[in-house]
């Protein structure tokens, strides 16, 4: 009798919890005020002012501008907190808020002068050509401790969203310099900034770990603590994911489509994928042996099934492209009538240019056969796949594709040697299109886009250079899509550019476990001031 009556209270009290687990289920409350993220590249030495190996995401963690790209396309005010601009558009006046860096120091005009004068001294000044703002500025000063004055040679429309870029001009506190100041040429001695997050330790392509920056200026992030980690190789990252090592994978390109789409499908996951970011393009090399006729690159034009690789390779997560920018980008929204996906004619005109089919499958003319290089960057799962779907493809069209895996900083030092028939890039999104990315295509390749070298014999270069250049002093808004539409119009025209697909940024993530994730206003930076950790009890 009484192994009966404990045996009933004991099923009671199973009951009992149970209900107040059903209860408590309904209640979040926090569990970790830290999150794990996973990155493909290594951090650098975190420094404001370089590019690679430095990475955006980093970068923009512990740095800010003077202002920033803002959700709805806005700029919106940081480290100033207003300015004026003269009547004839060139003289900005900014006043700058009453904020600290993460050491303590104030941010004055002195010091945003000082950081001007590394980013655009004699010696560093042709790093940054490829936006226009560097050669525009005529003069700066620190008016007084809180009042910083720039000064243009001519009414630069786009000015405001150069000083939104997450580099290089970003600022960095006055004890982080090095001797000398030269911050392109050495390491700085911390990363010192004003942004929501301060690095309290990190190992070269291992990790990086931050904390909050509890006197930041702006609303404090949730988390106290955010790590890092850097892990090349994509499927080691979704093992280390799928094994609760890693929190959230958020980006384009840190695993591959077909394992996001598993997670969609899983009730265990949280995925989402953000509006168009950027424009994920294919460059032939005008300036090679093969594509240096416009004909064949027209041919290829029609032999690449966007629709199939939106579907299969990106799951349609990424739409098929039509043009170099998606038509919310500012200033591009011009009538072209897109290549078609048409084979057939493809084939014939490959043909008609001499072409043949040989008895292996392969196309050769004059003995030669057609081959394409197509490097593309290994720790990149995207990337891979795209390379492999294209190798495949073009097989069936009598072309051998030839892809060489490469490490990024490898991948686009050998674009300024021209060492590829075809490679993968990209337009650059918010804030840089059209505006950035259209004046790199005027600069050689050291300093613009990496890969210029392929369309420095275009016939129309130098209409196309001069175009730009003038667009962008254009005070006329409509004038200025004008220009733009041009040089849209100019480089369609030469076929050396192929629209794939328009870029997203995927988030993944354990259901229950995180709240607040939400997409950046920029593909290059972390949302990660509304994120919280969270369990079920």
């Amino acid at each position: 009798m009484k192994k009966l009556l404990y045996l009933a209270m004991g099923f009671l009290l199973v009951l009992g919890l149970v209900g107040c687990q059903s209860q408590a289920s309904k209640q979040k409350t926090s569990v970790s005020d830290s999150l794990t993220l996973a990155w493909g590249e290594d951090f650098g030495d975190i420094n404001p002012h370089r590019y690679n190996p430095d990475q955006f995401v980093i970068q923009d963690m512990v740095y800010e501008g003077l202002v920033r790209y803002g959700q709805d396309g806005s700029i919106e005010p940081v480290l100033a907190e207003k300015w004026d601009i003269s009547q004839d558009g060139k003289i900005y006046t900014f006043h700058l808020r009453d904020v600290q860096y993460s050491d303590g120091s104030p941010v004055t005009a002195e010091n945003i002068r000082r950081n001007f004068d590394t980013i655009f001294s004699e010696e560093n000044k042709s790093e940054h050509t490829w936006f226009a703002l560097t050669d525009q500025i005529d003069s700066y000063q620190a008016i007084d401790s809180k009042t910083f004055q720039l000064t243009l040679k001519e009414a630069y429309s786009a000015t405001l969203y150069d000083l939104a870029m997450i580099r290089p001009i970003r600022f960095l506190g006055d004890a982080g310099f090095p001797d000398g100041d030269n911050t392109r040429l050495d390491s700085i001695k911390e990363p010192i900034g004003t942004g929501p997050w301060v690095v309290a330790d990190k190992k070269s392509n291992e990790y990086v770990r931050f904390k909050r920056n509890d006197s930041y200026w702006g609303p404090k992030p949730k988390l106290k603590e955010v790590t890092v980690r850097i892990i090349p190789d994509a499927q080691t990252r979704l093992l280390e994911f799928q094994a609760g090592e890693i929190d959230l994978l958020y980006g384009n390109g840190l695993i591959d489509l077909h394992s996001f789409k598993k997670f969609s499908q899983d009730s265990d996951y949280q995925t989402a994928v953000s509006s168009p970011m950027s424009s994920r393009l294919l460059l032939l090399n005008a300036n090679g042996t093969i594509f240096a006729d416009k004909k064949l690159r027209l041919a290829m034009q029609q032999l690449i099934n966007k629709q199939e690789i939106s579907e299969s390779i990106f799951q349609l997560t990424e739409q098929e492209a039509d043009s170099l920018f998606a038509k919310t980008t500012p200033h591009t929204d011009v009538e072209l009538t897109p290549y078609s996906f048409a084979p057939d004619k493809a084939e014939k005109e490959m043909e008609n240019q001499g072409w043949k089919l040989g008895e292996d499958g392969f196309r050769y003319k004059d003995g030669e056969k057609l081959v394409l290089r197509l490097p593309y960057i290994a720790t990149k799962a995207t990337d891979k796949d795209l390379a492999e779907y294209l190798q495949a493809s073009l097989k069936q069209q009598g072309i051998d594709v030839q892809l060489q895996a490469m490490e990024e900083d490898a991948y686009w030092a050998n674009a300024k040697t021209g060492n590829f028939d075809a490679m993968f890039t990209f337009s650059w999104g918010a804030p840089w299109d059209p505006h950035a990315w259209m004046t790199a295509l005027t600069v050689d390749a050291a300093h613009g886009h990496p890969e210029n070298i392929a369309i420095q014999k275009l016939p129309s270069k130098q209409t196309l250079d001069e175009v730009i250049k003038k667009t962008l002093i254009e005070p006329d808004n409509e004038k200025v899509t004008q220009g733009y539409h041009q040089a849209l119009q100019i480089l369609h025209d030469e076929a050396v550019y192929i629209p794939l697909t328009y870029q997203s940024v995927l988030s993944v993530y354990r259901k229950g476990e995180l709240e607040g994730v939400t997409f950046a206003a920029e593909e290059n930076a972390f949302s990660l001031s509304s994120i919280q950790k969270v369990r079920t009890k």
